[in-house]
């Protein structure tokens, strides 16, 4: 790749590549948490006389604990668990941060992430929504009072990075975003300050989009195999 040339996007097919390098970086250095999982997905494009298989990375029963005096705690494998739903469905939820509390009126809250390549701006975008144990949807303000608090730094002093709500756009349902409007920008700025492969994409987009809803990643991730 012609790094001086190059503006910081890439195509469907090298966001499927990279989607998998990092899915299988996510799960080995980071065991606590649920792994991403590509979903399938098939679309029939106008004038298409084959299918195209297209889908998306997923992320999903991320939990995070917000007690009633706003302390954040968290819910990690084998703890005696805030987050269990009443069926217990999910003992094996993560959090978003890795404080604790021993809060017996925190209020569990859950997360979905979702991965997807947008075409029009050619760089992968966002999606997440945020849930009650009861599954009642948390609107944009909602969610925004329980991420982190250095989630709510991020978004405050970023230029890059805002959150809008949207039409999911494969499940046809309203979902919140990372605008994608700085992705290709800050993306190019990365690959010339340090040489990477394309495969590594995502997992440098992600480095820069990840503290803004709380999931950072380990810098191990970023290293080449």
């Amino acid at each position: 790749m012609d790094e001086s040339a190059w503006d910081g996007t890439l195509s469907a097919s090298e966001l499927s590549a990279s989607a998998q390098a990092f899915a299988e970086k996510w799960k080995l250095n980071n065991p606590a948490y649920p792994p991403w999982t590509w979903v399938k997905s098939l679309k029939v494009p106008i004038f298409a006389t084959i299918k195209v298989e297209e889908g998306y990375l997923s992320l999903e029963n991320v939990c995070i604990v917000k007690s009633n005096d706003d302390e954040v705690a968290s819910c990690v494998e084998g703890e005696a668990s805030l987050c269990d739903k009443e069926d217990e469905e999910s003992t094996d939820s993560a959090t978003l941060v890795q404080t604790s509390s021993g809060n017996d009126n925190a209020q569990p809250y859950y997360f979905d992430f979702h991965i997807i390549y947008s075409a029009s701006f050619r760089v992968p975008v966002l999606y997440f929504r945020a849930y009650c144990s009861d599954g009642r949807s948390l609107g944009l303000n909602e969610i925004e009072s329980v991420l982190p608090a250095n989630s709510a730094k991020v978004l405050l002093e970023s230029k890059w990075t805002f959150i809008t709500q949207e039409e999911h756009p494969y499940l046809n349902r309203p979902w919140c975003k990372l605008h994608p409007c700085g992705s290709s920008d800050w993306m190019k700025l990365l690959f010339q300050a340090v040489e990477q492969a394309m495969e590594l994409y995502l997992v440098s987009w992600f480095s820069v989009v990840g503290p803004v809803i709380g999931l950072s990643i380990p810098i191990q991730m970023l290293k080449e195999p």
